[in-house]
């Protein structure tokens, strides 16, 4: 979970989300030395006391400064174009999961499984004792791990934004239109998020959880509900 000291991405919860942090690491180390480098030379500059007042052009200086962001582009652009294709690449999915916006709750639809379908809402502080405030809900979604899980998100008014951090997954429900992602969750554990898009006065109260559980727990909980 997010908390106030932390200034950087959430633990992940899936290989997407290793990647995404992977990927932000990288380009942060090379923009740090860019950073590093310009400001050397900029104190270089501010502090030197010898002009070149016939200096009209500097072929070899503008080849340099041409070349080295190519090259520095060509960095940054391989792996965000490898982790673009791993965010479009779809495995064949055990479940699917249907997600539709409201403002401002969620109700969700297993879409391989007959009558299992529930709303979900916000709990009131004074509904669960040491819940997490503005981020737990009546009904969790029950997902198993170690599976490929297909998420499709649409919206039956406004559009939202369907979001868990920690998994790597945002995806924008757009009324009209179905929009899907896969994700894979390699720990059991309790996932939160929260709609991303802004969608009105309670656009903070409409919380996500996804409960990640153990594939024989998650056929009883099939069987029982």
């Amino acid at each position: 979970m997010a908390t106030w000291s932390n200034l950087n991405y959430q633990n992940s919860n899936s290989p997407l989300m290793e990647q995404i942090i992977f990927f932000h690491d990288h380009t942060l180390f090379i923009l740090m030395m860019i950073l590093i480098l310009v400001t050397y030379l900029m104190i270089k500059l501010f502090f030197n006391n010898f002009i070149n007042r016939f200096l009209l052009e500097g072929q070899l200086i503008e080849l340099i400064w041409t070349i080295l962001p190519a090259f520095t582009l060509i960095f940054i652009a391989f792996p965000s174009l490898r982790l673009l294709y791993l965010l479009d690449e779809l495995n064949n999915p055990l479940i699917t999961l249907k997600s539709i916006g409201h403002q401002w709750y969620w109700s969700y639809e297993y879409s391989d499984f007959n009558n299992i379908e529930f709303d979900s809402y916000m709990l009131k502080t004074n509904q669960k004792f040491n819940n997490f405030r503005l981020l737990d809900v009546d009904n969790r979604i029950i997902l198993p791990m170690n599976n490929q899980i297909r998420i499709l998100v649409t919206s039956s008014d406004v559009i939202h934004s369907w979001t868990i951090p920690s998994l790597g997954v945002k995806i924008d429900a757009n009324p009209g239109r179905l929009n899907q992602m896969s994700f894979f969750m390699n720990r059991p554990g309790i996932f939160f998020g929260q709609c991303s898009e802004i969608c009105g006065t309670n656009h903070s109260f409409m919380p996500i959880v996804i409960e990640s559980i153990s594939m024989k727990n998650f056929i009883n909980w099939i069987n029982k509900y």
